[in-house]
């Protein structure tokens, strides 16, 4: 049993959890605390603790005020107990108040009273209520009213809100619709555009792709007229230039030869010419040494030695004449000694020798007389 501040007996139990520290030093507190005691020593301990410190608290409380706040009388007890349990290494988790009650029927007197109190206080407020909910249902239905007249205005002017929004509303609908339809027909017409250009391109692919076969088909057949045609055209071609090319060479091989040929040839005639020219050279050395050494006989022998060929040159125009008609004797005969008497002043003119006198000197030569 404790007393209140009042003087009231009351018995309070309550329900406390607590643990020890972990911190090492209050741990070692513990440990010198309660080292070598037993449980029931423990828990002795700690309840007289708690005890002291909850008559203490209940010495400064009323029942009042135990009773209406258990719940802050609780954390009191704990708040207060908890640096002295602390000391001993022991910590205060929870702390609740489990029960309240007197043996002079305090707290039921307390409870009585109390009811009579509130009955009082719920009979005046039943008429009050009653009173007042007549002055409120009054003020309710004048509410009420005012309510549906300004709700009546309201949904009035809400109608024709309404109208007026509503033929807004249909107009901004019937633009809507129209851009919409106009839109419509404007996409409609660009998906057409759109399908359309597709299609051409479409077209233009496949044009593009023929093109690409001809094309195929054309370089195939080239091809082909290559393999079939041009390659042996080629061949041939290239055979043929080389035969050109073979014969070129033959050709220039048997011109170099020729002209090697020739050239030996030439080489050799010159050789001869030059042997023939050294040879008549020679002999021309070797006449002019004679003719030196035999004087006027030397060039009459030479003279006489041309005479026929002389005589053969003066002859040739009648060589040509096919046929001589003679008409006198006497005349031909004159013809023929003019002929012969004009052959000493040709070797004279010729040769710078007198035919007549070199015949003179010579033995047993006679010289006819002029004619």
């Amino acid at each position: 049993m404790l007393n209140t501040s009042e003087g009231v007996a009351v018995t309070v139990t309550g329900v406390a959890q607590v643990k020890v520290m972990r911190d090492p030093e209050i741990l070692t507190t513990a440990c010198e605390q309660f080292l070598g005691k037993s449980r029931r020593s423990m828990e002795d301990t700690i309840l007289q603790t708690m005890e002291g410190h909850l008559r203490a608290i209940l010495g400064t409380l009323t029942v009042e005020a135990i009773y209406k706040d258990r719940d802050q009388f609780a954390e009191l007890v704990r708040d207060v107990a908890a640096p002295d349990v602390g000391k001993m290494g022991i910590e205060i988790l929870s702390f609740t108040i489990k029960d309240i009650y007197d043996r002079v029927d305090y707290l039921n007197s307390l409870g009585r009273t109390q009811t009579a109190i509130v009955k009082r206080d719920a009979a005046i407020g039943s008429a009050e209520s009653e009173r007042d909910a007549g002055i409120v249902e009054s003020q309710c239905q004048r509410s009420r009213m005012e309510v549906r007249y300004e709700m009546d205005s309201r949904i009035a002017d809400s109608a024709r809100h309404f109208q007026i929004q509503k033929a807004d509303f249909d107009v901004e609908v019937n633009r809507a619709k129209a851009q919409a339809e106009l839109a419509y027909n404007l996409q409609s017409a660009k998906e057409r555009q759109r399908i359309r250009t597709e299609e051409i391109e479409i077209d233009v692919r496949e044009k593009r792709k023929l093109i690409e076969i001809e094309e195929k088909e054309i370089i195939r057949n080239e091809k082909e007229l290559d393999a079939i045609v041009r390659r042996p055209a080629e061949a041939q071609a290239f055979q043929v230039q080389t035969i050109a090319a073979g014969d070129r060479y033959r050709q220039v091989k048997v011109a170099q030869a020729e002209a090697e040929a020739i050239r030996v040839r030439g080489a050799a005639e010159a050789a001869s010419i030059e042997a023939v020219g050294k040879a008549q050279a020679e002999e021309m050395r070797l006449k002019a040494s004679a003719f030196r050494a035999y004087g006027d006989a030397a060039v009459l022998e030479l003279t006489l030695d041309a005479l026929p060929k002389v005589a053969a040159e003066v002859a040739a125009p009648l060589a040509r004449i096919d046929e001589i008609v003679v008409l006198g004797d006497d005349r031909t005969t004159s013809e023929v000694s003019r002929l012969l008497s004009s052959l000493p002043p040709a070797v004279q003119a010729l040769t710078g020798v007198d035919l007549s006198k070199a015949i003179g000197r010579l033995p047993g030569a006679t010289v006819a007389g002029s004619a």
